[in-house]
């Protein structure tokens, strides 16, 4: 099975279109994509959950009722 491509941080930032800063206020809040730290410290994001990570933005919240 092949392994799923792993993203920088640079790469996802300039993706998404915000700043490092930004991107670490959301996650702060829980609202970014999964961080995955490699043994060597560096962070990534699966590409997978980057792309369920912006496709939920389209999806209203759980709790909303017409």
């Amino acid at each position: 099975m092949a392994r799923p491509k792993m993203l920088k941080l640079p790469e996802v930032l300039d993706e998404i279109g915000i700043s490092r800063a930004a991107f670490y206020r959301m996650r702060a809040r829980g609202q970014a994509p999964r961080l995955v730290k490699l043994p060597n410290g560096h962070l990534r994001v699966r590409r997978n959950d980057l792309d369920d990570w912006l496709s939920n933005l389209d999806s209203p919240p759980a709790d909303c009722t017409d």
